[in-house]
């Protein structure tokens, strides 16, 4: 769990970084939010970062409508994974019961979450070539 927390924080605490070269388009949908508080958030990383490092890339925007839809740009052909927070109060971190379980939602991308922390094996998806839209439920 404190490998979760550190992660989240340090999804919210570093800037985005950008790859130079030009990939494809990776489009998030995450609809049935519970409310319109706050800001929703993807970080997008690769095998060797997930749960370990900063993101390779990561976006956020206001929900609206109880829906929100992220886009990551120049996403080279890979294996990727996605951790989504909607992040209700803003203070830029997942806020926690005092159980150990998470306030706030979150997702992930390819089969979903499971119980317990986000695994590698449950939110790795593959890009290739072509644009890709992916819809994510929290």
């Amino acid at each position: 769990m404190k490998t979760f927390i550190y992660l989240i924080a340090l999804f919210f605490s570093t800037g985005i970084f950008a790859q130079d070269a030009k990939g494809v388009t990776v489009t998030v949908t995450i609809d049935n939010l519970l409310n319109n508080d706050g800001k929703v958030s993807a970080a997008l990383y690769d095998e060797a970062t997930f749960m370990r490092a900063a993101p390779l890339d990561a976006v956020e925007t206001a929900p609206e409508n109880k829906t929100v839809t992220l886009t990551f740009k120049n996403v080279q052909p890979g294996t990727y994974g996605i951790i989504t927070l909607h992040d209700f109060n803003e203070n830029g971190r997942m806020d926690f019961e005092p159980s150990g379980m998470p306030k706030e939602p979150y997702g992930l991308s390819g089969v979903g979450a499971g119980f317990g922390p986000p695994s590698w094996g449950d939110a790795k998806f593959t890009v290739g070539e072509e644009d890709i839209t992916l819809k994510i439920a929290m």
